[in-house]
């Protein structure tokens, strides 16, 4: 491999710097000066040349931010300096006492004032970040506060945490070792998005920030970490060699000249008096800020006081913790309503007369699934106990059912879709409920983005913006509404111009002439992936023939059990369904059949790809099922070969221990050529 010319040197370490640098703007400064696209073109110029020299990769590349394949689990790792926990004041009183001892321990009078540190206590994960020579080489979780566990590649993936401590312009160098401490957190849109995403997913939702930020950074595949969009304040220092600091002031202030997310609303406080003002603002403000905070943490400025001070047990004597109390509101429910989310989800919702919590008016909260309003008891007329869930999202905590009168009424769940009358359906062991309308107008635009992606029917151009276009001007209900649409209804959308309303619409023409695997996958059936799709097309030939299937049938199907059956059943049941399918017909979009191929040269021989190919891994399974072999996702006793490209995971492993034959990739593609 030849080695990088030096002008290519220069240039990716340029462009190393310029993407931080946008990183620090965008993510901590929130000021960011290029637009998304500009970012993602300086992005892909460095993957590129990373991509043709690999040895121009660094420990500090933002290219490292994207995630790493999946661990089995985390390694411990040790603190050279504690992480120890605050000891906590719950009132005025307990902050006074709390400085009185202070000046009794230095043996101050009781008039003089300390110098103070106030910061917002921010309700997240504490963590540890290493810097050796000023490159950030490890990270870790609090734990225990001697060793935690070991979460770099996840801490990697958080843009506000840098990969370099680049100091300012004449500011302090950056010592040889450095242990930086800061609290990972969530910011109240971000925590919505998420559980919005596993509620429609079937999946529970965390209970508050803290709880998902905590139960993202401890995924062991960092993959899931990075598409959480972790935030990060930092607010202390471990374990230094070779620096020093005079102040707790001066510390932060040194954090922010290294490009570290410092908390803006810190404050320094000439005495207790002062820091008690702080505590009554932020009670006060609290409500304001995109992110939880529980309380306010209160230190002594001054680095040899604390020093002079020391710790007592496992906390410092130089620093408390005040916490803000809990606010929860009783209101009485007078109905619950179901909404109908993007990928079909019913969510009940209580609708409740008003009320303030926390400074906030409050008049609905989510019930999250019919599972949840059972164990609760929730009912139509029940005075229920509420709270904003990490001070965000509303929630019932409990009925106060010594106030029932007999009159409430106990919640059903509807049987027919409230927004399009579709079906509803609940399968065996999940939660959440689902409308399985393939036209209903809640699902609409999520329908028919899933159904012009790549790995659907792949109409390129036509991207969830255009959808979302296509469906608020009514021109699009349903997927079979874009093979009618016309240049003119193009032309009358934003920024459309002739040019792109005719490759708009070469794109949905072309996409007439598909294999029916990709027309399956598209309609979006629950339960039905890529994979099951190709089954299900090589095994019923036509759409005609899916469609009728009875659920017997496509139980009789390899990798379809019941539940699948049940769902395919009951998509292709739907008049909507059969609706759209007699549109698509008449427009003309017939695919092709893909039965498989009985005396192929790997006919009867099961695969599975794990680890990184130099292939997609669509395309190889598909080679595979050419050749009249099937390609599985999972490892059983009736796996004939496990092909393992780089990294290989958790497969290949239990490949070995069942005794299935594993091969390289090229051994595979050997097998494929010799045939």
């Amino acid at each position: 491999m030849a080695n990088a010319p030096e002008d290519i040197v220069r240039r990716a370490g340029w462009l190393r710097r310029e993407i931080e640098r946008h990183n620090y703007l965008y993510y901590v400064l929130d000021q960011p000066q290029i637009s998304d696209a500009d970012y993602d073109a300086l992005f892909r110029e460095l993957q590129d040349i990373e991509t043709e020299y690999p040895e121009l990769v660094t420990p500090d590349s933002p290219t490292q931010r994207v995630g790493a394949p999946p661990l089995e689990e985390f390694e411990t790792s040790e603190h050279r300096t504690p992480m120890l926990s605050l000891q906590n004041a719950f009132g005025e009183e307990e902050l006074r006492a709390f400085d009185q001892r202070v000046k009794r321990f230095l043996d101050l009078p009781e008039s003089e004032a300390i110098d103070y540190v106030a910061e917002l206590k921010i309700d997240g994960l504490a963590i540890s970040l290493t810097y050796e020579d000023g490159v950030f080489t490890a990270g870790a979780t609090r734990g225990d506060g001697y060793r935690g566990e070991n979460i770099t590649t996840n801490l990697r993936t958080i843009k506000s945490i840098p990969l370099r401590i680049e100091p300012a312009p004449e500011g302090r160098q950056a010592p040889r070792f450095i242990e930086v401490r800061g609290e990972v957190y969530l910011r109240h849109h971000e925590f919505q998005r998420i559980n919005e995403e596993r509620t429609e997913r079937g999946e529970p939702t965390f209970a508050n920030p803290r709880n998902a930020a905590a139960g993202s950074v401890r995924q062991l595949d960092s993959a899931v970490t990075a598409r959480r969009r972790l935030n990060i304040f930092t607010y202390g220092v471990g374990y230094v060699e070779d620096g020093a600091f005079s102040t707790h002031q001066e510390l932060l202030d040194t954090l922010r000249d290294w490009r570290f997310n410092v908390n803006p609303n810190i404050r320094r406080c000439g005495g207790i008096e002062e820091v008690l003002e702080y505590i009554r603002e932020w009670h006060e403000k609290r409500e304001s800020l995109p992110y939880d905070i529980d309380g306010v943490v209160v230190k002594v400025n001054s680095i040899e006081l604390q020093e002079a001070l020391g710790y007592v047990a496992r906390s410092p004597r130089w620093a408390v913790a005040y916490k803000y109390p809990a606010v929860q509101a009783t209101t009485v429910v007078r109905k619950i309503e179901v909404q109908v989310g993007r990928t079909g989800a019913l969510t009940p919702v209580a609708i409740m007369d008003p009320v303030e919590v926390s400074g906030v008016t409050v008049s609905r909260a989510t019930l999250h699934n019919e599972g949840e309003i059972r164990r609760k008891d929730v009912r139509e007329g029940d005075t229920v106990v509420i709270q904003r869930a990490g001070d965000v999202i509303p929630e019932v905590v409990e009925v106060v059912t010594s106030k029932r009168t007999g009159v409430e009424v106990e919640f059903v769940m509807p049987i027919k879709c409230p927004v399009c009358g579709a079906d509803v359906e609940r399968p065996e062991g999940e939660a959440v409920a689902r409308c399985v309308g393939i036209a209903c107008p809640a699902q609409t635009k999520e329908r028919i983005s899933h159904f012009t992606s790549r790995l659907a029917m792949n109409i390129e151009g036509v991207g969830p913006a255009l959808v979302e276009q296509f469906v608020d001007k009514g021109l699009v209900r349903d997927p079979a509404d874009l093979y009618y649409l016309s240049k003119d209804d193009l032309l009358s959308l934003e920024r459309m111009a002739e040019k792109s309303a005719s490759n708009v619409l070469e794109a949905i023409e072309d996409s007439k002439d598909t294999a029916l695997s990709r027309l399956v996958y598209a309609l979006g059936v629950r339960h039905v992936g890529e994979r099951t799709a190709q089954v299900l097309a090589e095994h019923f030939g036509d759409i005609e023939r899916l469609a009728a299937a009875s659920i017997e049938e496509l139980s009789e199907v390899p990798d379809v059990g019941p539940v699948v059956a049940d769902s395919i059943a009951r998509f292709f049941r739907q008049d909507e369904t059969r609706e759209v399918l007699r549109k698509l017909d008449e427009a003309g979009v017939r695919p092709r059949s893909e039965t498989r191929a009985e005396a192929g040269a790997l006919a009867g021989k099961t695969f599975v790809f794990t680890g990184a190919l130099t292939m997609p891994r669509e395309e190889a399974e598909a080679i595979v099922r050419g050749l009249g072999g099937s390609a599985a996702s999972s490892v059983s006793k009736n796996t004939d070969f496990v092909v393992i490209g780089e990294k290989p995971g958790s497969k290949y492993e239990k490949a070995l221990e069942l005794g299935v034959k594993v091969i390289s990739e090229e051994e595979f593609l050997k097998m494929v050529r010799e045939g």
